[in-house]
């Protein structure tokens, strides 16, 4: 599908107003696999898959970052299976990554408690942030092992060691210097939030970034969302007036 006009007419998207950060809940992969009569991890497959497609089509737009919600930390709960079959999964995309990313120009990096996971997963993870480290440009983020009240709290907890090691003065603590201590330190938060999958909630996701975003929710299975799919979220965005607290401006007569 090539790329809209910069016209916003009725239908496209105004390439002048795009979102800089735009993240994603990948919901529907089981639903979508059921749907079909095969097994979960099918779907999973499917929805890295879209992934894929979709931070391809997100540079070519020239949106900077593309957050995923890819493991909560409930996600744990899920039969062990499953969870091996996502890990295994993992492992696969980041070989493919390592062999691409320098050449494609993109960027990964991973948000959550990353020390649960293998000491093969972490070494990696570990890989690609060394590769990340050399490129400049569009930049993929992958919330694993991730829920947005465990960031906040792990932030708490580092924020007042650093209080008690007298480095740092809890009076004098903002909001600025708060978020240098979640996983995302470093990241503008998200523009723009959407939940594929016919849910109406954030599932602990990004909690305190997603303050002030615009959220898009649709019924598409994750699995199933396209461009235009993107498309209809971009054009969403575009119509709202993000006000961040403010009044509505009135309109020029």
């Amino acid at each position: 599908m090539g790329l809209f006009s910069k016209e916003n007419k009725a239908g496209q998207v105004d390439l002048n107003n795009l979102p800089c950060h735009v993240a994603v809940i990948m919901d529907g992969n089981g639903r979508w696999a059921q749907k079909r009569g095969l097994p979960r991890s099918a779907g999973h497959k499917a929805g890295a898959e879209t992934f894929r497609k979709l931070g391809t089509y997100c540079k070519n737009l020239g949106i900077d970052y593309l957050t995923v919600y890819a493991f909560s930390t409930e996600n744990w709960k899920r039969p062990k299976d499953e969870v091996d079959g996502i890990m295994r999964l993992l492992e696969q995309y980041l070989h493919e990554c390592i062999d691409t990313m320098e050449k494609d120009g993109n960027r990964l990096r991973f948000l959550g408690d990353l020390s649960v996971l293998t000491p093969e997963l972490r070494e990696l993870i570990d890989e690609t942030n060394e590769i990340s480290s050399r490129i400049e440009g569009f930049q993929a983020n992958v919330c694993l092992n991730y829920g947005g009240r465990d960031e906040i709290l792990h932030a708490a907890r580092a924020f007042a060691r650093d209080c008690a090691a007298g480095e740092q003065d809890a009076d004098a603590l903002t909001e600025e210097g708060f978020s240098r201590y979640l996983y995302s330190s470093g990241l503008p938060d998200p523009d723009l939030l959407i939940r594929p999958g016919g849910e109406k909630r954030i599932s602990n996701y990004l909690l305190w970034q997603c303050a002030y975003s615009e959220f898009y929710f649709c019924d598409t299975l994750w699995p199933d969302f396209t461009e235009r799919e993107f498309d209809k979220a971009l054009i969403a965005y575009q119509h709202r007036e993000r006000r961040f607290g403010g009044l509505k401006q009135e309109k020029q007569k």
